[in-house]
């Protein structure tokens, strides 16, 4: 069973990069001043945002496609339940796998939610102190 037109065209505009979130994560890391590289696609699962000399990367994940564990955003549809726990379980363990290719190149690595790159105000203080701290 295929999906209606409509949504696979709109799924199909759904982009990897420069999304609403992304964009506000790099707002607020220009504004407190951190200068960053973007999409280093020389990296394992091409993080968002890149620290080079910090050897730090952020992955900002929507909360929908990477399962944001109590999330209100973490809905699973109705039709098909199948294919989209496949899917969902796939993403995951891709997320799992990138993240450890990375630890092993001796880099630290942060994920910020979708939901928490709308203005929470804990975040600026989260990514401070993980660009902050040293790494090992």
């Amino acid at each position: 069973m295929k999906p209606p037109p409509e949504r696979s065209a709109l799924m199909a505009r759904v982009g990897p990069k420069d999304t609403k979130p992304e964009m506000a994560v790099r707002k607020l890391l220009h504004d407190l001043g951190y200068r960053y590289r973007l999409h280093r696609r020389d990296l394992p699962g091409t993080p968002d945002i890149c620290f080079p000399a910090r050897r730090k990367a952020i992955f900002v994940h929507g909360c929908f496609w990477h399962r944001h564990e109590g999330c209100r955003r973490t809905t699973t549809p109705k039709t098909r339940a199948s294919f989209w726990k496949e899917k969902f379980e796939q993403n995951i363990a891709r997320d799992h796998r990138k993240m450890a290719a990375l630890h092993e190149l001796g880099w630290e690595v942060l994920v910020v939610w979708e939901c928490e790159a709308e203005g929470s105000p804990v975040l600026a203080r989260r990514i401070m102190d993980f660009l902050a701290t040293p790494d090992t």
